[in-house]
């Protein structure tokens, strides 16, 4: 059976100096992005586009989704096998390449995750699940570029 879901967002621009884009330093890349009945995500564009390094930007939360759907996948499918995590951290890189005519496009994300289980029995298993996460994730389903696993497995420490 197919599903059909929607998710919507609003964007507000909140970097009108007063000039609103009579020039392109005329104004500020502030935005505030907006969910129904959730905490507004205060944002920018990175720095190296005029953007204020204390926001986040598109790429950030791009990355930062990514290694989210990820890890959500992940947990589910170790519960559904008895894999047990008790801890989980993820440092993910995306690269993005910026062409000639001032373009971009990600040319790769590569999630760094720190899995911790409770028996060393499963990290043969845990380490597998990965690549199954990676298959159901619908962000990495909706790239167009790779999106690899540099994982580490370790046994919880009592």
């Amino acid at each position: 059976m197919e599903e059909e879901h929607k998710f919507k967002a609003s964007i507000i621009w909140t970097g009108n100096k007063g000039q609103g884009t009579v020039d392109s330093n005329a104004y500020d890349r502030s935005h505030t992005i907006t969910v129904e009945n959730k905490p507004d995500i205060l944002c920018s564009v990175d720095p190296a586009f005029r953007g204020d390094k204390t926001k986040y930007n598109p790429e950030d939360l791009f990355v930062a989704s990514l290694s989210a759907c990820h890890m959500l996948w992940y947990l589910y499918l170790c519960s559904e096998v008895g894999v047990i995590v008790v801890d989980y951290k993820d440092n993910a890189i995306g690269t993005m390449k910026i062409n000639a005519d001032g373009n971009g496009h990600f040319t790769e994300i590569t999630l760094n995750p720190i899995v911790t289980v409770t028996n060393k029995a499963m990290i043969a298993k845990a380490n597998k699940l990965h690549h199954k996460a990676n298959k159901m994730c619908f962000i990495a389903n909706s790239c167009n570029f790779p999106v690899r696993h540099n994982s580490t497995c370790k046994v919880e420490i009592k």
